[in-house]
């Protein structure tokens, strides 16, 4: 009778060893979203789910010292037995025994279940894990204080920083592997990506440069000025009187015609300067987020963008920000510039000013854009020279022909990617130049 209770009893250890293994494993890789929908939807379990996670000093606790409590005590009552039945050498035979037992039926199996099944067993397992975590309180509480005080030996901000980075790149992987599957759409996973790199980005990054930019001069005719403000396709415009780097104001459209309205639509009887907005000026170090709430914040979409010198190098919208998010925004009124073209042939043909990230974007490659914004900025980094058209360059698996320049501005280039087997070219940098 007492062989019988004592295999009975090991059994049942076994058991809750399983139960242990099982409910970390289900409640560590319970998906935290989908229990938080649940919570949402009125699931109590996932409500149970989420508390126990809030928490995992004590959860853990609990598990080690549930686990380690009937695996000691399953070990010592099989040992106990084994002695009984065959002398001294039981405890060899109860050793090995338990173990493959507890290797197999404890953790091996349970856990396996548990991964493929976490969220229905963690949703099964958090009221009963809540209960052992009251019970073992006293205990969890001794071992999370002596936790808590090893840890604040080491946390730092640089800690803090690499936390928050592993918890992008956590993300952003989910995406991208969600897109992969098919379970996201891939403009939804780039809009995704779109906000994450919000943080990664200055305005100079996605400003439009200060040769591209459309101005009105202030001493002009005011005839002049309203011919030129209402043909351009922009609302806003920047003003500089003397120079063009001066800005002295922003027109509005509609500020100019609630202005002729009110003289009976005379040009002569208005003072352009009158009703033009004040200027405003952020640097080019400024981080796309910190930018779009300052838009939001102060209800304005535009700004100028100046160095450390405060000069002018361009400027930024509310929409060029939301175009990082949701890809080119385009109206009636736009004009509509094909910087990217698709050849037959496989090549592309690029103008030199369009950005690394619209070209990344369209065509679904990964050229790095942390060394410079265009795409002809890129090709000069790298060939560390002004190359003259002709000139052929291969790095970062793909080929850069030049077709055009412009005094010393790359105008436009036709690119290749390589097949996989050539993306490294011949050299210690990976890298070729070549003339023709």
């Amino acid at each position: 009778m007492t062989i019988v209770i004592s295999v009975v009893a090991i059994v049942i250890l076994i058991l809750l060893s399983a139960f242990f293994n099982c409910s970390e494993t289900a409640l560590t890789a319970a998906s935290r979203a989908r229990m938080h929908a649940l919570q949402e939807d009125g699931n109590r379990r996932a409500k149970l789910v989420n508390e126990v996670l809030s928490k995992p000093e004590k959860m853990i606790g609990t598990v080690l010292l549930g686990n380690t409590l009937v695996d000691v005590l399953a070990a010592a009552m099989a040992s106990y037995l084994a002695v009984h039945l065959y002398g001294e050498v039981g405890v060899a035979y109860a050793t090995a025994v338990v173990t493959v037992l507890i290797v197999i039926f404890a953790a091996v199996l349970p856990k396996t279940y548990a991964l493929a099944y976490s969220d229905r067993v963690a949703l099964f397992v958090a009221p009963i894990m809540q209960v052992l975590i009251v019970l073992f309180t006293p205990m969890t509480r001794a071992i999370e204080y002596v936790v808590r005080g090893l840890l604040t030996l080491t946390p730092s901000k640089t800690d803090d920083d690499a936390n928050i980075l592993a918890a992008h790149h956590e993300i952003r992987g989910t995406i991208d592997l969600q897109a992969k599957e098919g379970t996201v759409a891939r403009a939804d996973a780039e809009m995704l990506g779109g906000v994450l790199d919000l943080r990664d980005l200055q305005v100079a990054d996605i400003m439009v440069h200060r040769t591209k930019m459309e101005t009105i001069d202030a001493d002009e005719a005011t005839e002049k000025i309203i011919d030129q403000l209402l043909k351009s396709q922009y609302t806003r415009m920047p003003v500089w009187k003397d120079e063009q780097e001066n800005i002295i104001g922003v027109l509005h459209t509609k500020d100019l015609l609630l202005a002729l309205s009110r003289v009976g639509w005379d040009p002569a009887k208005i003072d352009i300067m009158s009703f033009a907005s004040q200027p405003w000026f952020v640097p080019d170090t400024t981080a796309v987020d910190d930018q779009l709430n300052q838009f939001l914040k102060k209800q304005a979409q535009m700004a100028l963008v100046v160095d450390e010198y405060g000069e002018v190098q361009g400027l930024i919208t509310l929409e060029d920000i939301l175009e990082e998010i949701v890809g080119q925004i385009a109206d009636e009124h736009d004009v509509q510039e094909n910087s990217i073209r698709v050849q037959a042939d496989g090549t592309v043909n690029v103008d030199g000013t369009v950005p690394i990230r619209d070209i990344n974007r369209h065509l679904d490659w990964n050229l790095p854009d942390v060394e410079a914004t265009t795409i002809a900025g890129l090709v000069i980094h790298e060939a560390q020279t002004i190359p003259e058209p002709g000139q052929v360059f291969t790095f970062h698996g793909y080929r850069f022909e030049i077709l055009r320049k412009s005094r010393n501005k790359i105008t436009a280039l036709r690119i290749k990617p390589l097949p996989h087997a050539t993306e490294r070219a011949p050299g210690a940098d990976g890298k070729t130049v070549q003339s023709t």
